[in-house]
């Protein structure tokens, strides 16, 4: 088995573990951020829940439903942004937007870990908003956020 088949089968097992195991699936008690999206296209939805305090992202959970790609990215992301100020969270979301279209990007200071397992979504374009479903109810979450406090 050559070394790309053997990364293809790995980043498909990081993805379906997430999928079966969601990480951070559930509801947030008190007051948060909820932002509800969909995906029209094939039906996943999602409503992401954030707790914003002092320009950080304490905590972040979801519920929904949908194909293995949304929910593990859902999964995913709210791993890598609990804990994170909000602007760093915002440049994740970036560089995983630039990942999803195939363009080149930076990590930066950042460890993707298992949300680099999603990069193989650029080569079937119509998953795509099934990965970014997520990174977009966070970015318009915090967009909201960003306004309440100007």
């Amino acid at each position: 088995m050559s070394l790309g088949n053997q990364l293809d089968t790995l980043y498909r097992q990081v993805i379906m573990d997430h999928y079966k195991n969601p990480r951070n699936r559930g509801e947030l008690e008190g007051d948060s951020l909820k932002v509800n999206m969909n995906n029209p296209t094939c039906g996943d939805r999602i409503q992401l829940q954030m707790q914003v305090n002092e320009g950080k992202i304490e905590d972040a959970k979801f519920v929904g439903e949908g194909c293995s790609i949304s929910l593990s990215s859902a999964s995913m992301m709210t791993q890598a942004v609990k804990g994170r100020p909000v602007e760093e969270a915002l440049q994740m979301s970036e560089i995983f937007s630039k990942m999803m279209l195939g363009e080149e990007y930076d990590e930066g200071h950042f460890d993707l870990g298992d949300i680099e397992a999603l990069q193989g979504v650029a080569k079937f374009p119509a998953r795509i908003k099934c990965a970014t479903l997520a990174w977009k109810a966070m970015e318009k979450g915090l967009g909201e956020d960003e306004k309440e406090d100007a």
